[in-house]
C-alpha cells in the first residue's frame, strides 16, 4: 500500500478554510462527525468518486480509481471541513510514518487555528 498526499484534497481543504467552510469542534469528535456508509454512497452516487476522493488527504494510486479503498484519511463531511478529522489525520498520519500527510495535517491546523 502506497499512501501519497492526494493534492486535489489539499487545495480543496485549504479553499474550505478560506471559504470558513469548517467546524471547530474537538479531538474526540470525529468518530460522531464522519460520515457512515450510507452517506458515503450517496454523495458517490450523486458526485462520483474523483468529488469523492477530494475529501481524502490520502490516496493510494496502486488501488482503481472508483473505488472507496484508493481514498484514506477523510477530513469532512462532505459540507465542511471537521477541524476533529484534521487532528485525527495528523495523529494517524505521523504513527504511520505518512510523514507527507502528517506535515499536510499541521499545516491545515495551523489555517484554522490562525483565528
Amino acid at each position: 500500500m502506497t499512501i501519497k498526499i492526494n493534492d486535489a484534497a489539499l487545495r480543496h481543504a485549504r479553499q474550505l478554510i478560506k471559504d470558513s467552510r469548517f467546524a471547530r469542534d474537538t479531538r474526540d469528535d470525529w468518530s460522531e462527525h464522519a460520515p457512515d456508509a450510507e452517506e458515503e454512497n450517496a454523495f458517490i452516487d450523486k458526485h462520483g468518486y474523483k468529488e469523492y476522493g477530494t475529501w481524502h488527504l490520502g490516496e493510494d494510486a496502486e488501488k482503481t480509481h472508483d473505488t472507496k479503498g484508493r481514498y484514506s484519511f477523510p477530513f469532512g463531511d462532505f459540507r465542511r471541513l471537521h477541524r476533529c478529522a484534521i487532528l485525527a489525520i495528523e495523529s494517524r498520519a505521523a504513527q504511520n510514518n505518512y510523514d507527507d500527510i502528517a506535515a499536510a495535517a499541521k499545516s491545515l491546523l495551523d489555517e484554522l487555528d490562525q483565528d
